[in-house]
């Protein structure tokens, strides 16, 4: 697999709308939660770099995908950090803020989604070219934040992360949310040793359709 750039980045989560976030301890749990999930139908997926050894886990999942799944690294706070993801086989990238990374990103072609809070960062991830932003955490700031920034920016490309749940979709579809981004909430202990992979196939159907609205 090789990266892809912003305007396919784009297109994908508008199509898919759900990002799983594996924020795992372990690999081979976080490989085989990849694997469930992208079994259920989640294709579009983010291994942090908290991970110790996220290199290995993303290597595995990328391996194992199938052609249509697109695998990133999320959590790069440095443009070395996403040297290291893509060499380990990620496909795009995913930032808490406007890092350096961002823009060692966006000059190397590489999709990214970076973190933003304000109007004034949606702004500029948007200006620099990001795929989307990143709103974290959402939770913090509801739906109706979003409605509220999309009125000065109609066309904003924002994608909540944080406490996302399933009682909370409908409210950031109305919104104007372009996808979602989703943690533990969908993976629950997935991702580490010993976790219900079952109950994460349950969650990944849920909340698939859930974003369909």
């Amino acid at each position: 697999m090789t990266t892809v750039d912003n305007d396919t980045l784009r297109d994908r989560i508008g199509s898919d709308r759900l990002i799983a976030i594996l924020r795992g301890t372990d690999v081979d749990a976080t490989v085989a939660a990849a694997q469930t999930l992208i079994r259920e139908g989640v294709t579009t997926l983010e291994v942090t770099l908290t991970l110790a050894d996220a290199e290995e886990a993303i290597a595995q999942i990328v391996a194992d995908a199938p052609d249509h799944a697109l695998i990133g690294a999320g959590t790069v706070l440095t443009a070395a950090g996403v040297d290291r993801a893509v060499d380990a086989g990620a496909q795009f990238i995913v930032t808490p803020t406007l890092t350096a990374s961002v823009e060692h990103a966006i000059a190397q072609g590489i999709g990214v989604l970076p973190g933003v809070y304000t109007p004034t960062e949606i702004q500029r991830g948007l200006d620099l070219g990001a795929a989307a932003v990143k709103l974290f955490p959402a939770s913090a700031l509801g739906a109706g934040f979003i409605r509220a920034v999309r009125d000065p920016f109609p066309d904003a490309r924002i994608i909540p992360v944080g406490g996302v749940s399933i009682e909370s979709i409908p409210a950031f579809l109305e919104a104007g949310a372009f996808g979602f981004g989703v943690g533990g909430p969908l993976v629950g202990d997935a991702a580490r040793p010993g976790g219900d992979l079952v109950a994460l196939a349950r969650r990944a159907a849920a909340f698939r359709k859930a974003v369909r609205g």
